[in-house]
């Protein structure tokens, strides 16, 4: 199994990126796909996790509002669209795959490799 990340890079505050990550799950319909971030000197944490119909969606408190996770089923893909981007925000961010809901960090046992996010103020 593989996820490969991209779609990162220097933004200004207030700016936007789309994340993407593709993935080699077979089925991939059958998986959770998450994305958490990873600050210098933190914790992985959560930031946004869907199941396989877009029926179940969970954001971290501190991107609601912001950020949105989809996914395109067909394509083997899911995208976070980030906007309205604040320093706090920079880190890098990971796309992860899991077999069951969870937004626990545990419960996803394929990640991809990272993909660095910068906000500069």
């Amino acid at each position: 199994v593989q996820l490969q990340a991209f779609g990162g890079g220097l933004v200004q505050a207030g700016g936007s990126l789309r994340l993407s990550c593709a993935a080699s799950l077979r089925p991939f319909s059958n998986y959770i796909l998450g994305w958490f971030r990873q600050a210098p000197g933190k914790e992985r944490d959560f930031v946004a996790a869907e199941n396989w119909s877009g029926s179940s969606i969970n954001y971290a408190d501190s991107v609601k509002g912001r950020f949105a996770i989809s996914r395109d089923n067909a394509k083997n893909t899911v995208y976070l669209q980030m906007n309205s981007l604040r320093p706090e925000d920079t880190a890098v961010y990971y796309c992860a795959a899991g077999p069951r809901w969870s937004i626990v960090k545990r419960d996803f046992d394929s990640w991809g490799q990272g993909t660095q996010v910068t906000v500069s103020s």
